[in-house]
């Protein structure tokens, strides 16, 4: 077992970058174990659909990341209190045995006294409550197993960004299931720290010797640096990849009832159809044509709407109205 200790990052771009660079381009004998914490971001799953996931106003006002990870499964939520873990291996081995992989975390939190043990095939929970949920993720005979460890999450935080506005949304993705957590900080002695947890987890794994380190070079970080700009920190990663969806919103509005019915795919806007009492000299259909094709993304649908005279459509209807039922 190799450990990789990258330096104090906290952008998830980049830390899953590290964590596919290591597994598709790092080609050692032995398992490799990494490390990473995040500032506040919602990690979703490969097969997800953003739209059925988070609360974009909240997220944007916020500046919360949204990244998708390579492997599947639900959405979470990390943040400073949030300790992820990756076991990179050699093999297709361990693919769906999490048991192997979580053991070392579990055993070191049977240490601390609490009552740790791996349920649902894939979830960590101490106490009867959950703390870590795990996913894998395989490619060329290699594979990834990771996890998170709630430690001293911003749970409000958590709830919000992973709440969807009330709309009515119709999806092929997979939802995430969520469950009560809890943080581990508050199982713990209050000296006890995250970094000490990540430690001890560390002498867990080399039962305590001296681990073997792969350090990170120049021709690493270039390799990590490009694979984070073109997929992790772009949109049609991050959002281009959700799944078909049907998005339906209505609202009472100084320019009458608004019905606002629209279909994405790979987020990008199908069809729109507009339906309500409001009256304007122009066909709404006009507005309709010029949504198409657009990314469903806030920043072009308002860059488009600053382009249009609403009022042909609408009468006094304001930007910002039809802004948040577009989107």
């Amino acid at each position: 077992m190799l450990y990789v200790d990258a330096p104090k990052i906290n952008d998830p771009r980049i830390n899953l970058a590290i964590e596919e660079h290591l597994l598709r381009n790092v080609q050692v004998d032995d398992s490799i174990l990494l490390f990473y914490i995040n500032e506040p971001a919602v990690i979703m799953g490969r097969n997800q659909n953003s739209q059925q996931e988070i609360d974009p106003d909240y997220i944007r006002e916020q500046g919360i990341h949204v990244v998708r990870r390579l492997s599947g499964g639900g959405a979470v939520f990390h943040d400073l209190g949030n300790l992820n873990f990756s076991f990179i291996t050699p093999s297709r081995a361990g693919l769906h045995d999490f048991a192997r992989f979580t053991g070392p975390v579990i055993q070191v939190l049977r240490a601390l006294g609490i009552d740790a043990e791996l349920r649902e095939k894939s979830a960590i929970f101490a106490n009867d409550k959950k703390v870590s949920g795990n996913a894998q993720y395989a490619a060329s005979g290699r594979m990834f197993s990771h996890g998170t460890l709630l430690f001293d999450t911003d749970v409000s935080m958590m709830l919000q960004a992973l709440n969807p506005r009330k709309a009515v949304i119709e999806s092929k993705a997979v939802q995430s299931v969520r469950r009560f957590v809890t943080n581990l900080k508050d199982l713990l002695d209050p000296s006890y720290d995250i970094y000490k947890l990540k430690a001890d987890i560390v002498a867990a794994v080399f039962e305590g010797s001296q681990p073997e380190r792969y350090l990170l070079d120049e021709e690493d970080w270039q390799a990590i640096n490009q694979l984070s700009r073109d997929k992790y920190q772009s949109w049609d990663w991050n959002y281009g990849r959700s799944p078909k969806f049907n998005l339906q919103k209505s609202a009472q509005t100084e320019a009458g009832k608004l019905d606002v019915r629209i279909d994405v795919a790979k987020g990008v806007i199908q069809g729109v159809k507009i339906y309500g009492d409001f009256i304007g000299p122009y066909l709404v259909s006009e507005l309709e044509e010029q949504l198409v094709g657009l990314r469903h993304q806030r920043e072009y649908l308002e860059e488009t709407l600053d382009q249009i005279d609403l009022s042909r459509y609408f009468g006094g209807l304001r930007k910002e109205v039809l802004l948040q039922l577009l989107y």
